[in-house]
């Protein structure tokens, strides 16, 4: 099998890369793969670091059995006939890729989502989850920071690496801030651990509601602070992921006294949004910076105010309530949303290799197999059809 590492071609540009050139060096060593990397100016690790580990670079990547990539490939880019990993953001029926999708069967080419790799209980087995998370966090913290004035702190993209963005926050003093963060997977956890590494203390949802600190702190909010049951009936989590739409939102007291809410659930449309519009108008709102990792746009999303994707060059804009429309941020009675939806690219480094890492352990063993149910759950795509899995993406391939 020959492994080919391609070049990002998605607009704006990409830096991270599924493979760091020890992890490539390593894999030739180990597996009966023969492996080459696209040359490319704008990825984290250089040609040059490639090179050095003793990886072919090329520009001609046609004789590859598998690329890789992070991001959705465009249209004019897609070789076919081939295998390809990458984020390919089609499963919520996102219609900017559909073209893409379209193409990917027309082509002939095997399309395995990195996003639905995952075991036999469904959890994914590879993800940059984590390391969107931190970022977001930090962002929070930014944005908060342009806000308010109390505190100076640059941005994480700036930084080397993250232990380089550690060291910032050592020499930070920090306001009594209040954040609130949603969420029990990798997203919120890597958020909560950026968090801890600024100083923030860890307190009980209870103690968030009810007590004065002088000093910053955070609270992380499972379904069952954050939702309740219709009927007034007893919260279960197995009723809530099963049968969101049964469940309103509980989210309000926290509103109340958070400064910044950083939102890392996976969102289920059927779900509540968290508030609505109307409740951001209202004077006992208190959140001032939001943070949305998970950025759905709205009206199909947990937070109204993410009206779009920010970007890394670009990352805040101001949500006006009253009109529902976006302004300029850092105003009064405007909130401010930070909703990039690429953040593991402003620490590429950490995140590049911990997801080479993730790939090498449990992708690359499956790949080798002639057959495997974690590929198999994984791919969308083959030989010009949907897979079994797909089907319900029809519709959205044929462009109803």
């Amino acid at each position: 099998m020959k492994l080919g590492i391609i070049k990002e071609g998605k607009i704006p540009p990409d830096s991270r890369v599924p493979l760091v050139p020890d992890q490539c060096a390593a894999i030739l060593k180990q597996f009966p793969i023969e492996l080459t990397v696209q040359h490319s100016p704008i990825r984290c690790y250089k040609d040059e670091e490639f090179e050095r580990a003793g990886i072919t670079l090329t520009d001609d990547l046609t004789d590859c059995d598998v690329l890789m990539g992070v991001k959705e490939v465009p249209v004019n880019k897609l070789i076919p006939g081939k295998t390809y990993f990458f984020f390919s953001h089609t499963i919520k029926k996102q219609p900017y890729n559909r073209r893409m999708l379209q193409a990917i069967l027309e082509k002939n080419i095997r399309l395995i989502d990195y996003e639905i790799l995952t075991d036999e209980q469904g959890f994914r087995l590879i993800a940059f989850g984590r390391f969107a998370g931190m970022v977001g966090a930090h962002n929070a913290l930014y944005t908060y920071s342009l806000r308010t004035g109390a505190f100076v702190l640059p941005r994480m993209k700036d930084c080397h690496d993250y232990e380089e963005a550690k060291g910032l926050y050592r020499k930070i003093k920090f306001p009594p801030i209040k954040v609130v963060v949603t969420g029990g997977g990798r997203v919120s956890g890597g958020a909560c651990e950026v968090l801890g590494d600024m100083g923030f203390q860890r307190v009980s949802p209870a103690d968030f509601l009810f007590t004065h600190f002088d000093y910053p702190v955070f609270t992380q909010l499972n379904p069952e602070q954050y939702a309740a049951r219709k009927d007034g009936k007893l919260f279960t989590p197995k009723d809530f992921y099963e049968h969101p739409e049964e469940f309103d939102s509980a989210f309000s007291p926290y509103a109340q006294v958070a400064d910044i809410f950083i939102n890392g659930i996976f969102f289920d449309q059927r779900a509540p949004a968290f508030f609505t519009v109307e409740e951001m108008r209202k004077p006992e709102f208190n959140i001032q910076v939001i943070a949305d990792v998970t950025c759905d746009i709205a009206p199909k999303s947990s937070v109204p105010s993410t009206l779009r994707a920010s970007t890394i060059a670009d990352p805040i804009f101001g949500f006006d309530p009253v009109s529902r429309s976006e302004t300029q941020p850092f105003q009064d009675g405007i909130i401010d949303v930070m909703s990039i939806d690429n953040l593991p690219n402003e620490m590429p480094r950490d995140a590049s290799r911990a997801f080479g890492e993730q790939f090498i352990t449990k992708i690359l063993p499956e790949l080798l197999k002639p057959e495997s149910k974690v590929i198999e759950r994984a791919t969308i795509a083959d030989k010009g059809h949907l897979t079994p899995h797909y089907m319900y993406l029809r519709d959205f391939v044929e462009g109803e």
